[in-house]
């Protein structure tokens, strides 16, 4: 019992830096500057959302002991498999480049060195973690140090927030400005980001999880990316509470973490700072362990952290040369904040083409014998198909409306 508890408090610390990347904590800051609490509920939409399709995913892996990739390449043959391998990578790919940039502004703070320095120290320190570290530790030490985010959670709450007014936010109202609109579909596509079903489920493979396990997986999925959207939501109520009376809008990085600051100072702002480090730096190794794993299961490679470089070596080079790419996009000088808003935005694209057959897996019995989806599970997950293809439609013509969130 102590060991499954145990296990469990693991999985929610390991969400924190699938779910809380610099997608999230700058669409979430931007939208409490711009909107107040008015935008609570996009990030509730996109918890449920995720929280659905990860225990779905991780339901799949454990019945199949296949994950999510595989099946997608299974149910769509080739030609469409294909389509939806570039568009994950390349959503893959902008994400690790901004996780990038997101460590070396963080380091940044740091030191009094500039910003172009520390981007090939952060590439090659991820490089030796993931080279020398067993995959259940890389988690495990990203999850318990990203925990330094819920000073932000501490910082809301220190600043005595309206909670009748959160509670209103968390319930759509109408608003009819494209602004407000653009910033509810990022919220919710940067909940649902196809990166972090695809590492969950390879994750569950790479853990040798068995049936025995499912109530590890559902209890990861519902509390440990809840966990994720508590804090989403904190950095919601802090740059409510904190930008919005002074119509700052955190178009930096660096501004939403200076945001813990008033309420605890220089030691709030340092803690932060650690926090999110270690949240960027987790999604920077689940993006990049995620591109690495798409093109091996979709090509039918060896894979796996746990059989060694040498046991899976075109799997290895796969990482390396996500790495690769996006030290030298990083380092052109593009605005990681900017590469994160057109990587959740146009990740709308490859939603529907990761989230479609795992749907018609997990709810097939004959694949999925008893574990196949209820009923509740069924209709959540056709529910939130129709929210993706919604999303779809609607992200690019909102982004060249509002000039990418500009107004």
């Amino acid at each position: 019992m102590n060991s499954k508890i145990f296990q469990i408090a693991l999985g929610i610390l390991a969400a924190i830096g699938g779910f809380v990347d610099i997608g999230d904590i700058v669409f979430a800051s931007q939208s409490g500057a711009a909107y107040g609490y008015g935008l609570i509920w996009a990030v509730l939409v996109g918890v449920i959302g995720i929280a659905t399709f990860a225990e779905m995913s991780g339901r799949v892996a454990i019945a199949s002991q296949r994950p999510v990739f595989a099946v997608v390449r299974q149910r769509l043959g080739f030609g469409a498999g294909l389509i939806t391998l570039i568009a994950s990578q390349v959503v893959n790919l902008l994400t690790l480049t901004a996780e990038i940039g997101g460590i070396a502004i963080v380091l940044n703070l740091f030191f009094e060195v500039t910003y172009s320095t520390f981007i090939p120290i952060a590439v090659i320190a991820l490089a030796i973690i993931i080279w020398v570290t067993p995959f259940e530790w890389i988690e495990k030490l990203f999850g318990y140090i990203g925990l330094a985010m819920l000073v932000f959670l501490v910082s809301a709450i220190h600043l005595h927030p309206d909670w009748s007014a959160i509670g209103h936010g968390a319930i759509p109202h109408g608003h009819s400005t494209a602004l407000y609109w653009y910033f509810a579909v990022g919220l919710i596509a940067a909940g649902l980001m196809p990166y972090e079903v695809y590492f969950y489920s390879s994750g569950a493979i790479e853990e040798r999880w068995k049936t025995k396990d499912l109530g590890i997986n559902r209890a990861n999925a519902l509390l440990g990316f809840g966990l994720g959207g508590l804090l989403s939501i904190s950095l919601i109520v802090l740059a409510a509470e904190v930008f919005h009376p002074l119509g700052v809008q955190p178009s930096f990085l660096a501004t939403p973490i200076l945001s813990a600051g008033v309420a605890f100072g220089e030691i709030g702002i340092v803690i932060a700072m650690v926090g999110v480090l270690f949240a960027v730096g987790g999604a920077a190794i689940d993006s990049c362990f995620s591109g690495a794993y798409n093109m091996a299961q979709f090509l039918g490679w060896e894979w796996g952290k746990y059989r060694k470089a040498a046991g899976a070596p075109r799997f290895t080079i796969s990482w390396m040369v996500m790495l690769a790419l996006a030290f030298i996009i990083v380092s052109t000088g593009v605005d990681p904040v900017a590469v994160t808003e057109y990587s959740v935005i146009f990740s709308v694209f490859a939603l529907p083409l990761t989230y479609f057959p795992l749907l018609l897996i997990a709810r097939d019995k004959t694949f999925m014998g008893k574990h196949a989806n209820g009923p509740l599970a069924t209709f959540m997950g056709w529910l939130y198909f129709l929210v993706i293809i919604v999303a779809a439609v609607a992200a690019v013509p909102l982004m060249f409306i509002t000039n990418v969130g500009a107004g």
